[in-house]
């Protein structure tokens, strides 16, 4: 099981959102790279990094940031926000980002996601957030009639790295996973399933390590950390 503290970004700061709504935003004292530090130091080795200016803006903006924890020794970041571009793929990479995470422009547009899934061998992570299993786009603000049990099963033939399976309604709220929705997903991929949204404790990953056999690799944790739900180091012991 790979546990991913999550970093959100932006300004410059440490933020988190409920369920993607850019109205409800907290922000933390800690700057990205202190928060990352802090998560190498207790023996964390992947951290989820989202430059939430870059998803609005449509192209990567916190990028000294973003190298700067690319720099910590030991860890492995994967990126995700914004990228629209196999050049801004190749910018992230050569930044020392060991995968980039692609939302919209992957479901909207497969032939690019082909096209990245070619260029760059196992760097493509794609990110599927659902809502009552259809996917939203475009920072969750837009729904589609896309179901996400027919997209996973439209590109199981490319070189996919791993996917990012948010339950949108979960997301931010500490209700817990929805691991129901998530495991029958998983049975339609051929790829790890890198959980996120809702998890709320200790417990809730251990269920999660518990699904291994079912395709489900890590999960990615964020508010229970940073409102002290969980503590991250015994959330550190679970790796």
């Amino acid at each position: 099981m790979i546990v991913f503290p999550a970093i959100d970004i932006k300004g410059g700061k440490c933020v988190r959102l409920l369920k993607g709504n850019f109205e409800n935003l907290t922000e933390y004292e800690n700057s990205p790279f202190d928060q990352a530090n802090t998560f190498s130091k207790i023996g964390f080795k992947n951290l989820h990094l989202v430059d939430l200016d870059g998803a609005l803006e449509g192209k990567l903006i916190n990028k000294n940031t973003i190298q700067g924890i690319t720099k910590i020794n030991g860890i492995k970041i994967q990126v995700g926000g914004g990228v629209r571009s196999l050049e801004q793929i190749d910018e992230l990479i050569k930044l020392g980002v060991d995968k980039v995470i692609l939302g919209t422009k992957a479901i909207e547009d497969p032939s690019f996601l082909k096209k990245a899934c070619i260029k760059f061998d196992n760097k493509i992570v794609v990110a599927i957030d659902v809502r009552n299993g259809f996917i939203a786009l475009s920072g969750w603000k837009r729904q589609t009639d896309i179901l996400a049990t027919d997209f996973i099963k439209k590109v199981n033939n490319l070189n996919i790295s791993r996917i990012i399976y948010t339950d949108i309604d979960r997301d931010g709220t500490k209700f817990g996973p929805n691991i129901d929705a998530t495991v029958a997903f998983s049975k339609h991929s051929k790829f790890p399933i890198v959980v996120s949204g809702g998890i709320s404790s200790i417990e809730d990953v251990k269920i999660l390590k518990n699904e291994n056999a079912k395709k489900i690799e890590g999960v990615i944790v964020g508010k229970a950390i940073y409102d002290k739900n969980i503590n991250i180091n015994e959330l550190a012991k679970i790796i």
